[in-house]
């Protein structure tokens, strides 16, 4: 049986009706592009691994696209009403999705459940749209199928380009990812609601008119509610997972920082994007990390990352220090890390030292911008002291290039020392780290930390005078217990020369 769609009785010409459809189109796959990317940035950041949840929510969402789109076929005979459901159901559910996904996190520890959930649920719908859609277009004006697909699809992937440029540079700045999240399912809703209950009231008894504006208020309201209460959420949500110690909570454009403990004898801790950075005095991962690199000369010291501090404050512990250069991309980090007191009883007040110099610039970037070092502007020392090989969002920074990179800066003698993950969680990232240092001419000795840090591993790497020579290889002093790395695969990341 083919389903000849009627004409619609319209309160406005057809060619505005078509607009307006049109419009509607652009708003909805907007809003359905952020709901994607929303799922995909908050599970990066609660799970990691964002290639893998980014295959997670698109996979799941593109099947249920597909599976949305054929249960509308059902809904054809009344598109308007279906569509206003549609719509309804989307908002609530895209609007609510990072509260959601957040709240499985903080109060049950697994938030994959949670996102493929929502990404099934946004999916089918989002796909329910498009056949709703071009019935509701067709309706309007009969034009041949495919010249009214190629509108529809036009007016789709332009409003998804605009919702996909929208998340990183206004939603999630601007609002952040819960709001964010809301408000953009309070606009889904207003669009869908007005479109059928202006444009196709006519489609609609007077009973269908009160229950589309009676769901589409009920939606509204949770969703402003949601938003009012999002602050008190959030606040909740971040003393599950930390505790009821929480001092500081901020987030920047790049990650969230938490500083917990502090007060009533407890021990401050600090936290970068839920993972322990620091916890107490000392730090035993920046000991390990910063100390045998120290083993030398060390008048120049760059740190690459590092901008809360805590590597600044070791390097500066070393007599015979005259110049540290911090290259960082997160100034609000930074910014604490000079003007908190809790932060400062960290880093030991480390920016208050004149020898210090901050730059705010990818690491990468700012090691390419730059020539060769020449005698005299050479690093004695260079600390990655870098988020970890194991996700992907910077793998460029444990890379072939970014070594080689690192090299060109490197005098005489001078070393290299690289966070390469933990013992035991991960064993392959130490053997990669290491062959990929060694690819770029470098001479390496992996080693762990003793004691309590012990799960820590590094590779310290130095010039050799000689191809081949051993001689110029830094020595692991005998606090530090070293460890076998060779056997892996350098990462050739970008220009592939520096292994030459």
């Amino acid at each position: 049986m083919i389903y000849r769609p009627v004409p619609a009785r319209l309160p406005v010409p057809a060619g505005i009706g078509r607009l307006l459809v049109l419009t509607t189109v652009f708003i909805c796959a907007a809003c359905g592009l952020v709901y994607e990317l929303e799922l995909v940035a908050l599970a990066s950041y609660l799970i990691g691994d964002s290639v893998t949840q980014a295959s997670v929510v698109l996979s799941v969402m593109v099947f249920a696209m597909g599976v949305g789109s054929l249960l509308a076929k059902r809904l054809r005979g009344r598109a308007a009403l279906g569509f206003a459901a549609v719509e309804a159901v989307l908002a609530l559910a895209g609007g609510l999705s990072a509260m959601a996904l957040y709240a499985c996190f903080a109060w049950y520890g697994r938030a994959w459940p949670a996102l493929v959930g929502f990404s099934l649920l946004i999916g089918v719908l989002t796909g329910a749209e498009v056949p709703l859609l071009m019935t509701l277009i067709q309706r309007i004006r009969r034009q041949d199928a495919g010249g009214a697909v190629a509108d529809l699809f036009a007016a789709d992937y332009v409003g998804a380009l605009v919702g996909g440029l929208a998340f990183p540079f206004l939603l999630l700045p601007v609002l952040g990812q819960l709001t964010g999240a809301l408000v953009t399912g309070a606009v889904n809703a207003v669009a869908g609601g007005a479109l059928v209950l202006w444009l196709f009231r006519g489609d609609l008894s007077a009973r269908a008119r009160w229950a589309v504006l009676a769901a589409n208020g009920l939606v509204l309201a949770l969703l402003a509610l949601c938003s009012v209460l999002s602050d008190p959420f959030e606040r909740a949500a971040r003393q599950a997972v930390y505790g009821t110690d929480v001092r500081v909570a901020v987030r920047t454009g790049m990650k969230e920082v938490v500083l917990t403990g502090g007060a009533g004898g407890g021990e401050p801790a600090l936290f970068l994007d839920g993972r322990l950075r620091a916890s107490g005095e000392p730090s035993r991962y920046h000991e390990a990390l910063v100390g045998p690199a120290m083993a030398g000369s060390h008048r120049r010291v760059l740190v690459l990352g590092g901008g809360d501090g805590i590597a600044v404050r070791e390097v500066l512990r070393h007599g015979g220090v005259a110049a540290v250069t911090v290259v960082d991309p997160d100034a609000t980090v930074v910014r604490l890390a000079r003007t908190d007191a809790r932060f400062v009883r960290f880093n030991g007040g480390a920016y208050e030292d004149a020898r210090v110099a901050v730059v705010h610039a990818d690491p990468f970037e700012w090691l390419r911008g730059r020539p060769p070092a020449v005698p005299g502007r050479a690093y004695d020392v260079v600390v990655c002291d870098l988020p970890g090989p194991g996700g992907t969002g910077g793998a460029k920074l444990y890379s072939q290039e970014f070594y080689g990179l690192v090299a060109r800066q490197l005098g005489d003698g001078g070393r290299l020392v690289v966070h390469a993950g933990r013992m035991g969680e991960r064993a392959h990232d130490l053997r990669t780290v290491d062959a990929t240092v060694r690819s770029v001419g470098l001479c390496t000795r992996p080693y762990r930390s003793p004691g309590a840090g012990e799960g820590w591993a590094f590779v310290l790497a130095g010039r050799s005078p000689a191809p081949g020579c051993r001689r110029g290889c830094p020595q692991v002093p005998a606090g530090m217990r070293a460890l076998e790395g060779g056997g892996a695969v350098a990462s050739t990341l970008m220009h592939p020369r520096y292994g030459e």
